[in-house]
């Protein structure tokens, strides 16, 4: 792979899933209905960089990490792994491909097997594998352990005897004992208490620096985003709306919802709200039946009819930094078209009670 290419390029990815779609539902008359989870993302991740993906819940951060890695079958669009189109690979080069990417998922609680030893679960990739002997791997193992802040005596213990902290720490372990490239990690953070947060992150940082891994960083924490990314792509439900350097996007959004969602960052004073933008409002809609035109227009305080009309096309702020926004373009329908009135246009839509994030 040259180095001026990206490490992981995804092109419209789309991941739907369908509903009454059965011989009974089409006997009995019911309408197929498609849940449109991902829609048509792009996005690149250099070699050593960390891209953070973010959003609200539902919007579709984890389904798109997922099916990045074929953990879900994607409905259509192309994923390239260093060169390779992950989903045309056949069993032998899926498996290869899986020691390059792993994935480091968000419960520390759920993502280990209870009936496995610490050991037994840090050493399985490398058994499948067919890595190094028995012995080996245990010595493998009780280094892992070791480099992620556990203790080498621990490893014939089993998950309940471990903090949500030091779980999570076991799932990162996990996930570089193959010495992959290349790391998803879905909201890896969020079920951990914040002083244990802080710990994480900066173990993951020292391992990035260490091993040159390469990070797509799922979460909805802002303050964490900024911390560990190096450029952050914004997703709403379904779609980037915005990507660009972390600075960029965090000291100067452009996009409406990204400026809404640092709007809603928790500050310590009153007098710097209001600096960025209007606080969100309203529900997601439903991506059963997701908005016509831009999908932000139902929620957006520049909407007009234009925005309603058709789906603004991605507009370059600077380098590395788009935004799909009909206001940043200077589009002339955009201008002569009449503000929409969210009073008066229909908001009841079915809004996402529980998302598929």
């Amino acid at each position: 792979m040259s180095k001026s290419e990206p490490l992981l390029r995804v092109t419209d990815l789309e991941k739907y899933y369908y509903e009454n779609d059965t011989l009974i539902d089409s006997l009995l008359g019911n309408e197929a209905q498609s849940v449109k989870a991902v829609d048509g993302v792009s996005f690149e991740v250099q070699e050593g960089e960390t891209l953070g993906l973010v959003g609200e819940s539902g919007c579709g951060k984890s389904t798109t990490s997922e099916t990045v890695l074929r953990l879900r079958e994607a409905t259509g669009g192309t994923v390239e792994f260093d060169g390779e189109n992950v989903f045309e690979m056949d069993k032998a080069e899926l498996k290869a491909f899986r020691r390059n990417a792993q994935i480091v998922f968000q419960d520390p609680f759920s993502s280990l097997d209870p009936r496995m030893t610490i050991g037994e679960i840090v050493t399985e990739s490398l058994r499948i594998h067919g890595i190094a002997d028995r012995e080996e791997r245990q010595v493998r193992a009780a280094e892992l352990l070791e480099r992620v802040g556990l203790s080498a005596s621990q490893i014939d213990r089993y998950p309940h005897e471990f903090s949500g902290g030091q779980r999570q720490r076991i799932g990162i372990a996990r996930a570089i004992a193959l010495d992959p490239e290349f790391i998803v990690l879905d909201e890896p953070v969020s079920a951990l208490d914040v002083s244990v947060q802080a710990q994480v992150l900066n173990l993951l940082g020292d391992l990035q620096d260490e091993f040159g891994l390469t990070y797509l960083f799922v979460a909805h924490d802002l303050s964490v985003v900024r911390h560990i990314s190096d450029r952050v792509a914004v997703m709403y439900l379904g779609e980037i709306v915005e990507t660009g350097p972390v600075d960029e996007i965090f000291e100067n959004p452009q996009h409406p919802y990204t400026q809404a969602l640092l709007e809603s960052v928790p500050r310590p004073s009153v007098e710097e709200y209001g600096r960025r933008g209007d606080v969100l409002e309203g529900d997601v809609p439903s991506p059963r039946n997701p908005p016509s035109g831009c999908r932000f227009h139902t929620r957006c305080p520049y909407a007009t009819e234009a925005c309603k009309a058709e789906s603004p096309p991605a507009h370059e702020h600077g380098p590395q930094h788009e935004a799909t926004c009909f206001r940043l373009d200077g589009d002339h329908d955009y201008w002569e078209s009449e503000p929409l009135s969210h009073a008066e246009e229909s908001v009841a839509e079915e809004t996402v009670a529980q998302g598929d994030d």
